[in-house]
């Protein structure tokens, strides 16, 4: 998609502090960290949100999830948290499926 920041950020048109990579997903520093280590995880595939999945998608959200524990194992973190938001009110500002791997504070869920 020629528009998706993500997008460019695969394609190589913006430059960003990649912390993993192979041949179908993408991982580097978020820009705005909510925690010490905020690592954003894509799919080199353009995908919407979760809300956009086919079966199709099923093998590279596995890969998201394999890429987040091995960043994690060479982070030495033994503990994190991710997340992934999807749809406007729920905190998802770039619309390009992504895991959030968060790590170095305590986290809580706010009151509601």
């Amino acid at each position: 998609m020629s528009d998706c920041l993500f997008c460019k950020f695969v394609n190589r048109e913006f430059e960003t502090k990649i912390v993993f990579e192979n041949e179908h997903i993408l991982a580097f520093n978020d820009i705005s960290p909510q925690a010490p280590t905020h690592i954003l995880i894509i799919p080199k595939k353009h995908i919407s949100s979760i809300n956009e999945l086919s079966l199709d998608d099923k093998d590279i959200m596995g890969e998201l999830m394999l890429a987040a524990k091995e960043i994690a194992k060479s982070l030495n973190l033994d503990s994190y948290r991710l997340v992934i938001n999807t749809g406007e009110s729920a905190g998802q500002s770039v619309f390009h499926i992504h895991l959030h791997l968060m790590s170095g504070r305590d986290f809580t869920w706010p009151a509601g």
